[in-house]
């Protein structure tokens, strides 16, 4: 595993294919940028412990695009229709908006009010979403051209030209 590519691949999706629905993109490609959005969320959370503001929330929020371009073109790899990641996505959004709109300005009571109403139905929503989604971006891609064109070219990371 190459750290450059990562990073790389990381930079390119977020700076030339922030919310890039069209085409396809292979396994590899896709992991190292889940990874990299991990790693990223991480760092977010350890800063958030020390500053004491929704800060993973944000980035969450930052990530979420990305992340359902990238999701979008992995599903239209395998022959898919890339809108199956709204699935995943809505209730992800709207988690993140409530976490920062209620607990920020409320509180225990904005954490007590999400957990009582709306918080267990956007969590069970998404995490079905996202084991579905989960076992669609593990097969392997169609070998030749399909509906959303053809092929990734290879399966490690591209470099920004």
């Amino acid at each position: 595993m190459d750290l450059n590519a990562i990073v790389e691949n990381f930079r390119d999706t977020i700076t030339r294919h922030y919310f890039d629905m069209t085409g396809r993109v292979g396994r590899e490609r896709f992991w190292y940028f889940v990874l990299a959005c991990v790693v990223v969320q991480i760092g977010a959370a350890i800063l958030q412990s020390v500053v004491f503001l929704p800060i993973t929330a944000l980035t969450g929020l930052a990530l979420l695009l990305p992340m359902a371009g990238m999701g979008a073109r992995r599903l239209q790899d395998t022959g898919r229709n890339g809108n199956l990641v709204w699935l995943a996505v809505v209730p992800a959004a709207l988690a993140q908006l409530f976490r920062i709109f209620f607990f920020g300005p409320f509180g225990i009571f904005g954490a007590l009010a999400y957990m009582f109403t709306i918080g267990p139905i956007l969590g069970l929503i998404g995490f079905i979403a996202a084991v579905v989604l989960i076992y669609f971006w593990c097969q392997p891609g169609d070998a030749g051209p399909n509906a959303y064109g053809a092929p990734p070219d290879g399966s490690v990371p591209a470099t920004a030209p």
